[in-house]
C-alpha cells in the first residue's frame, strides 16, 4: 500500500500539481480509510505519513489525518470510490477562478474527464469545507474543481484518480494557451 501512495505522491509533486506540503491522498478499506497525514510531503511519503481511521467515526489517529478528512469521508459515504486524489494543479486552479465549468478542448481530456464543474463560487472555501457539496457532485463526475483551491478526483485505484487529475491539468494547460493566443491575436 505504501508504494502506491509513494508513487502517486511523488508524481504529483514532480509534476508541480502539489507544493511541498499540500494535497492529500486516500483509499477506502471497508469501513476504514487510509489518508495522508496533515502537512506531510507527498513527494517523499513514509509509513508514518499514512493515517488509518474510520470512514464514519474518529479514533486516536484521527487528529493526525489531513485537514481534508471530512471531504474524503463524505465522498466515501456518497460514492462508490475506493481512492481519492486532492491536488492543486495550477492551470486548473487558474481556470477555476474565471470559469464555473471547465470543458476540455482536446478529445482525450473530454473523453477522460468530461465537463468538470467548479464548485464553491460565492462560498467560503476552507480545508475540510464543502464536503457534502463535493461528495454530491462527485456522484456524477470523476473529478471536480473547488473555486480557487484544487481538484478532488475519484477512482477505484489511486492511479485512476491521479490520471484524471493529470488529464485535467493537461487540458487546462491547452485551454490557457488558447486563451493567451486569442489575447495575442487581438493585439495585432
Amino acid at each position: 500500500m505504501l508504494s502506491q501512495f509513494q508513487a502517486v505522491g511523488r508524481d504529483l509533486f514532480t509534476q508541480g500539481l502539489v507544493s511541498s506540503n499540500s494535497g492529500n491522498l486516500s483509499i477506502r478499506l471497508g469501513d476504514r480509510l487510509v489518508i495522508t497525514r496533515r502537512g506531510c510531503r507527498l513527494g517523499c511519503l513514509q509509513e508514518q505519513d499514512l493515517i488509518e481511521t474510520g470512514v464514519d467515526k474518529n479514533d486516536r489517529h484521527t487528529p493526525l489525518a489531513s485537514t481534508e478528512l471530512a471531504v474524503h469521508r463524505a465522498i466515501y459515504r456518497e460514492t462508490s470510490a475506493l481512492a481519492i486524489v486532492h491536488a492543486h494543479p495550477p492551470h486548473a486552479v487558474a481556470l477555476s477562478l474565471t470559469e464555473t465549468e471547465i470543458v476540455p478542448g482536446d478529445a482525450e481530456g473530454l473523453s477522460m474527464v468530461g465537463r468538470v464543474p467548479v464548485i464553491g463560487w460565492h462560498m467560503e472555501v476552507k480545508p475540510g469545507g464543502l464536503a457534502d457539496i463535493i461528495a454530491q457532485t462527485l456522484k456524477e463526475h470523476r473529478i471536480i474543481m473547488v473555486h480557487g483551491h484544487g481538484n478532488f478526483a475519484i477512482g477505484q485505484l489511486l492511479e485512476e484518480a491521479y490520471n484524471a487529475t493529470t488529464t485535467l491539468e493537461e487540458s487546462c494547460q491547452v485551454l490557457c494557451l488558447l486563451k493567451s493566443l486569442q489575447v495575442n491575436a487581438g493585439r495585432k
